[in-house]
C-alpha cells in the first residue's frame, strides 16, 4: 500500500462517519412544519398582515396598519408608544396576508454561519437564530420607542424584523418596499375584507364630491401625493427621519 493512503475500507468508514455528522447537523437545524393559516382564529404563521387604519385609510386606502406573525401564528404589531401588541391585532382583524418562506432567512449560529451576503453588517445589526427570536429582539427594541404615524410606525417595526432576519438576502427593508409588497403580492382574507377596506374610502369620496365638488378630489389627491412624497423622501433621501 502506498505511503500516506488509507485502505479502501478505512476511507469508506471515514466517509460514512463524515456524512452521518453532516446529516445529523442538518436535521438539527431543520425548520419544523407550520400549522395551517386560520383567519377565524387570527392565526397566520410566519405571515405579514395588513388591516385598514381608521381615518387614514379612508383618505388613502393604500396606507394601513401592519404586523408580523410568530411561528405559532400569533400577530405582533407596534401600535403605540413603548408597546407591541401580541396576539391582539390593533384596528381589527387582518384584511390581507402574505406568508413568508423561512428558508429565505439567515439564521447564523456564528459569524461563519451566515448564509446571506451581509455577514458583518447582519452581525452588527443583531441577527437571530430562529424566526421567533428575531421578532422578540425587534419587539424589545420597539418597546422603548415613541409611536408616530409619520416617523415611527408599524411598517418600521416589520421592516426591522425582516432586516434582522435578512429576509431574501436583503437588509434594506423599509416602509416603501413593504407597502409595494403588500400591494402586489399579499392575498385578501375574504370578500368582506375587500369591502371594509374600500367602502369607507368610496363613501368619503362620494360625499366629498357631492358636497364640495372637484376641489375635494384635488385636495384628496394632494393629501395622498404628499403622504407618498414624505415616506419616499424619509426612506431614500433623509434616512435619519424614519426610525428603522
Amino acid at each position: 500500500m502506498p505511503c500516506g493512503r488509507l485502505p479502501t475500507m478505512d476511507r469508506k468508514a471515514a466517509y460514512d462517519i463524515e456524512r452521518m455528522i453532516s446529516t445529523s447537523s442538518k436535521v438539527q437545524y431543520d425548520l419544523w412544519p407550520l400549522e395551517e393559516i386560520d383567519p377565524k382564529k387570527a392565526k397566520f404563521p410566519c405571515c405579514l398582515v395588513w388591516t385598514p387604519l381608521p381615518v387614514v385609510s379612508w383618505l388613502a386606502p393604500f396606507i394601513g396598519h401592519v404586523g408580523i406573525c410568530r411561528e405559532d401564528g400569533a400577530i405582533l404589531d407596534f401600535s403605540g408608544s413603548n408597546f407591541v401588541n401580541i396576539d391582539d391585532f390593533a384596528f381589527g382583524a387582518p384584511a390581507k396576508f402574505l406568508q413568508l418562506d423561512r428558508k429565505k432567512c439567515c439564521f447564523p449560529r456564528n459569524l461563519a454561519g451566515h448564509t446571506c451576503k451581509n455577514g458583518y453588517r447582519h452581525a452588527d445589526y443583531g441577527p437571530a437564530i430562529t424566526w421567533d427570536d428575531a421578532l422578540l429582539l425587534s419587539m424589545h427594541n420597539f418597546e422603548h420607542r415613541t409611536y408616530n404615524l409619520f416617523t415611527c410606525n408599524s411598517y418600521l417595526f416589520v421592516a426591522n424584523c425582516l432586516n434582522r432576519l435578512c429576509y431574501d438576502g436583503s437588509m434594506d427593508w423599509n416602509m416603501v418596499n413593504l407597502a409595494v409588497l403588500f400591494l402586489f403580492k399579499a392575498h385578501w382574507v375574504d370578500a368582506m375584507s375587500v369591502i371594509r377596506s374600500f367602502l369607507p374610502f368610496i363613501v368619503v369620496l362620494c360625499l366629498g364630491v357631492t358636497l364640495v365638488g372637484w376641489p375635494f378630489l384635488i385636495g384628496l389627491f394632494s393629501f395622498s401625493l404628499l403622504l407618498v412624497a414624505w415616506y419616499l423622501l424619509g426612506t431614500y433621501c433623509f434616512k435619519n427621519i424614519l426610525e428603522y
